[in-house]
């Protein structure tokens, strides 16, 4: 066996399959007519030498990189993975790379990180809720970077939102809690700091509570994402985060207190762990 190991190129493709350099770039491009046997060949040929396109060059010469960036406030929450492989899903669809960046909730961070991501060719980026200093938003408005916010809903002008009214839905969580009888609820929601989805919640918690009689939000504790930071903060009857709802039964169940039978506990989110 021929121990070679020098990077295979387009060349040693064309070669391998009997074909020109040009067959081979309209074969991965998918453009122009080649016919069925010779696209065989090729894909035999680029399979057999572990051969991978450098498309750099092509989109450099077109001024595109063919990337897109995701900023999300941490990669420890699982709440971020089904959206981001959506995500990733279809942009590979369409011919395009994902490039992922965490910012641990600080704006500052999140700036530093569109900026790296825009340096390196992001030709758009995924951006998580509405929360954001104004010179963020006034460097992708310079910059002109295409943008889309997600987990938020807003009706600002000129930006794109793809997600949902965290305020309403809170409200609508807490209405279904209500119905059910339960007059004395308490809260563990988010950190609200640089987090506008956990201020919303809370928001539209309250004014739930604050619109039926009788009923009263007797305590609001701000927790990590993390279900042993909810288990800590087990001191209410609403979660705002299934993770944190998660850690809320772990610890009713540890200290004898049937869920939901002397306490209910529901969750936002619905991600796979509200299942357990």
């Amino acid at each position: 066996m021929q121990n070679d190991a020098r990077v295979p190129t387009m060349n040693d493709v064309a070669r391998t399959a009997g074909v020109s350099s040009a067959t081979v770039s309209r074969v991965i491009n998918g453009t122009g007519k080649v016919d069925k046997d010779t696209r065989q060949r090729v894909a035999e040929a680029i399979e057999r030498l572990g051969y991978t396109p450098n498309f750099g060059g092509r989109f450099l010469a077109a001024g595109r990189s063919g990337t897109i960036g995701a900023v999300i406030p941490t990669m420890a929450n699982a709440m971020f993975a089904g959206g981001l492989q959506a995500f990733q899903e279809v942009l590979a669809g369409a011919g395009r790379s994902l490039l992922v960046a965490s910012s641990g909730y600080d704006p500052d961070e999140e700036l530093s990180q569109i900026r790296n991501l825009v340096s390196r060719g992001a030709e758009g980026l995924l951006l998580i809720g509405r929360h954001r200093p104004e010179a963020s938003w006034d460097y992708l408005a310079r910059r002109k970077v295409p943008h889309v916010v997600t987990w938020a809903y807003g009706t600002e002008p000129g930006r794109v939102y793809v997600g949902f009214d965290n305020r309403k839905a809170a409200f609508d969580l807490a209405r279904r809690v209500l119905a059910f009888g339960h007059r004395n609820l308490a809260m563990i929601g988010g950190i609200g700091l640089h987090n506008d989805r956990a201020r919303d919640r809370v928001v539209g918690a309250r004014m739930a509570v604050d619109a039926c009689p009788g009923a009263r939000l007797s305590q609001v504790i701000e927790a990590g994402y993390d279900p042993a930071e909810g288990a800590a903060a087990f001191r209410r009857m609403m979660a705002g985060n299934d993770v944190i709802a998660a850690g809320a039964v772990m610890a009713a169940r540890g200290n004898g207190i049937a869920v939901p039978a002397q306490v209910s506990i529901v969750g936002f989110d619905d991600i796979e762990l509200a299942a357990l």
